[in-house]
């Protein structure tokens, strides 16, 4: 099939796959001319939604929200890192995502990767995720989430045992300043919405993938990526940079809080950059590891097959070198004309059966962790956590 003949037969969901789009919150959106089908406008989205959460509490807060000293809202790296770094992340990621995930799927086509057979089903399996995409039972739990977390923020501000921009304490009670409540109800609802609407929205893509991975596919084992031919899909974490950088801002600013009271140290600085960076590997490894059995199947098959020739091959050299086989000689083999399979079964026991890969995701693993260095580095010596990095983003 030529390239030609790959995007001619292109069935419509595939042209259709746009990640960022569909879904209520979408649709509300688009009734608002803040977005259209033709654009997702993600730098004046991230401006907007941002000036709401983050420029809001500013206003409100105001004059004290400019003050320098603890406890302003000004010096709130919490503030910063989930109303103003996360939100505009999230919106941003949107286009990045949706170019990035559209071009990998189309990939299977163009290869082309599917056989005849299997068109039909990755079709349908394509048109099962823009349906769950749209999902307004997902958006609805995605909201509810949202609204939790704002009102596990107020619970938390009623507990605090000191005054800050978000509330104050005084001889009769604990009272939320309107900033804080603008907080509560709209900034942090927002910020967790648009990260539970962009992981609902992986996982939806993680179940196509993990649908394709089950249909037949024209993997080869001897392709120069070393992954049969599916090395393309192992790079589509990186088109989660600003989405990953985003949820890793709002945890690195939470945990800023205790370097602030200086309860952390550089080794469990290391250990939650660790443990983070295994969670987001995580994340990514779940659809792409539906692949490894399919790879699997090709080494196993074609190292027995290439492993039967090879011993053909060499039984028949070692006879015309030496007149005579060293062992099991007993004259009823015939030489054959058989091609020497000896680099192709080398280059087949190098396949690899894990599509993910440090090296190829390397770009998503610094978006993960350098909130918590720059975190770090306010604390501890930059050196010590530049090292840290350097092991983690090499190993």
């Amino acid at each position: 099939m030529t390239k030609g003949t790959s995007t001619t037969l292109q069935p419509k969901p595939f042209a259709e796959f746009l990640a960022s789009h569909g879904g209520p919150f979408y649709e509300l959106q688009a009734r608002l001319h803040l977005l259209h089908a033709q654009s997702l406008k993600v730098r004046s989205r991230a401006v907007l939604f941002v000036a709401l959460a983050w420029g809001m509490p500013l206003v409100l807060g105001l004059p004290d929200s400019l003050s320098l000293r603890d406890g302003s809202y000004i010096t709130d790296l919490s503030a910063w890192a989930r109303f103003f770094i996360a939100i505009a992340a999230f919106v941003l990621a949107e286009r990045q995502v949706e170019r990035g995930l559209r071009f990998k799927l189309g990939q299977f086509l163009e290869a082309p990767l599917l056989t005849p057979n299997s068109i039909s089903p990755a079709a349908e399996a394509v048109s099962a995720a823009l349906r769950a995409r749209d999902s307004r039972l997902a958006e609805i739990v995605s909201l509810l989430i949202a609204l939790a977390a704002g009102a596990a923020s107020y619970v938390a501000l009623e507990a605090a045992d000191t005054s800050s921009w978000a509330v104050v304490r005084g001889v009769d009670g604990i009272r939320l300043t309107a900033a804080g409540w603008w907080s509560v109800c709209v900034s942090l609802p927002l910020c967790f919405f648009l990260l539970m609407r962009g992981l609902w929205r992986h996982f939806v893509w993680a179940r196509l993938l993990r649908r394709i991975a089950r249909l037949e596919l024209r993997l080869v084992g001897t392709h120069p990526d070393g992954k049969g031919g599916l090395g393309f899909l192992a790079e589509y974490p990186n088109a989660y940079m600003f989405f990953v950088f985003g949820m890793s801002s709002v945890i690195a600013a939470a945990l800023a809080r205790n370097f602030i009271h200086g309860s952390l140290t550089i080794s469990v600085l290391s250990a939650m950059m660790v443990g983070w960076l295994a969670i987001v590997i995580l994340l990514f490894a779940y659809p792409l590891s539906a692949f490894s059995g399919p790879l699997g199947i090709l080494k196993r098959r074609a190292m027995a097959q290439l492993g039967a020739n090879a011993t053909r091959f060499h039984r028949s050299a070692e006879r015309k070198l030496l007149g005579h086989n060293v062992v099991a000689d007993d004259g009823l083999e015939t030489d054959e004309d058989v091609p020497n399979p000896t680099k192709t079964f080398e280059t087949i026991r190098k396949l690899s059966v894990v599509l993910l890969s440090r090296a190829a995701i390397v770009p998503v693993s610094l978006a993960a962790l350098l909130p918590f260095s720059i975190v770090g580095a306010q604390w501890i010596p930059y050196e010590e956590v530049l090292s840290v990095l350097k092991k983690l983003l090499t190993i």
